[in-house]
């Protein structure tokens, strides 16, 4: 049989057809699989979370298995590599929730992650887009099962419900006049999310929380005062429980304790911020609140109706009242700030803040010192500085109530 000519510009065709043919195979149907790159735990009094990093999108299914408790993750598409095998490594012995964990290869394409419980969980199981220096993420929150053991939980929950919208109950045991002053005191940022990082490594959420830790000792020792936390440990909670917290509490004050940071090192100096009416007072006071209003987004919140309470809170008399009594606690704070170190703005500045949104009670964001500036990195490090900036704003808090201050309460 006679063969027919050879004919170059066919073999390339046929070439260029196949080349395609199998580079189409490699992104489809060959597709790479998706590469665990980090594994961090957060054990916590009130939840523990796991958070998975990842170069692409997982899929997961999780069930929980009684008699031992237990609960198990089967993430798709998957290899067990380095990061996964250590996930037993990563279980401190006084986690509250978890005793050990475990992770295999389940079959060709799947990873079997498996936690041996303390106790019976709820967990939480949701996927997180990529944001600021994370790729994508899976975590793995466990609560405890009963509500009432998790204020965390429920607050969460009726934040879903939005139960969280009406105005809390004023107590019936206690005449108001015979309580103290409530000052809810919140420490920036906690666990999955940092903060900023200062150019030797200091971690916003580190320093501010000393500095919170310092601040409550002081209040609680004044007869009339007692301060709470919305955390006392390296643990993340979302925006909005931070103000719900404080509402549920009935408290009075709302004080948010920060370090600023900005892509000049040479900015230093101590800010105080209010919420504001009608936008910000300046372009930075702009930029500060959306990066801090992205805190949920780099935390990881799971909130099935997200921004709630914060979108549909209104506007009203009485939110302009309160942001007056913010602004006449934030110059007080200023005062006392710069008495300590210089300010970048010698004024109360404004800004959308959703910690900061609150309708009735006076609520301000402390920005302690620049964590970007080299020198005030230093400063936040020293415990003795740490020291005198609790010692600044607690003076500007009593000075606020010197001025004849009325209570959110009354």
């Amino acid at each position: 049989m006679p063969h027919p000519p050879f004919d170059p510009t066919r073999r390339r065709l046929i070439g260029a057809a196949a080349a395609t043919f199998l580079l189409t195979l490699s992104r489809v149907g060959l597709a790479a699989p998706s590469q665990l790159v980090a594994l961090r735990v957060w054990p916590s009094s009130t939840y523990t979370r796991i958070t998975l990093e990842a170069s692409e999108a997982l899929k997961y299914k999780y069930f929980t298995i009684p008699n031992p408790d237990r609960l198990v993750i089967d993430i798709e598409g998957v290899q067990l590599n380095a990061v996964l095998k250590d996930i037993g490594n990563q279980i401190s012995a006084a986690d509250p929730f978890i005793q050990t964990a475990r992770a295999g290869q389940f079959s060709p394409d799947t990873v079997r992650i498996v936690l041996d419980l303390k106790s019976d969980i709820k967990p939480q199981v949701f996927t997180l887009a990529p944001v600021a220096e994370y790729q994508h993420r899976l975590v793995i929150d466990l609560y405890p099962t009963a509500q009432q053991d998790d204020p965390l939980l429920a607050l969460l929950e009726d934040y879903n419900k939005g139960k969280l919208e009406q105005p809390p109950l004023k107590s019936k045991n206690k005449s108001d006049k015979s309580r103290p002053i409530l000052i809810m005191l919140d420490p920036g940022h906690g666990g999955e999310d940092p903060g900023a990082v200062g150019p030797s490594g200091t971690r916003e959420k580190d320093v501010v929380l000393k500095i919170a830790k310092q601040l409550k000792r002081m209040i609680d020792a004044e007869r009339n005062m007692k301060a709470y936390m919305t955390r006392d440990e390296d643990v993340f909670i979302p925006l909005g429980v931070r103000v719900a917290k404080a509402r549920k509490l009935n408290a009075d004050l709302f004080i948010s304790i920060h370090a600023d940071a900005f892509l000049n090192p040479s900015a230093r100096g101590s800010s105080v911020f209010a919420l504001s009416e009608q936008g910000a007072t300046s372009t930075a006071a702009r930029y500060l609140a959306k990066t801090q209003n992205d805190a949920d987004l780099i935390g990881g919140v799971k909130i099935t109706s997200k921004d709630r309470y914060l979108a549909h809170t209104l506007f009203d008399l009485t939110q302009t009242a309160t942001i007056n009594d913010s602004l006449k606690l934030g110059k007080s704070v200023l005062g006392k700030m710069g008495e300590l170190n210089r300010l970048h703005k010698d004024e109360v500045e404004q800004a959308g803040f959703a910690v900061l949104k609150a309708p009735d009670i006076p609520s301000i964001l402390v920005e302690t010192a620049f964590i970007s500036n080299p020198e005030e990195e230093r400063r936040l490090m020293d415990a003795s500085f740490q020291q005198k900036v609790a010692e600044s704003i607690f003076g500007g808090v009593r000075g606020y109530f010197a001025q004849g201050a009325a209570l959110a309460r009354t």
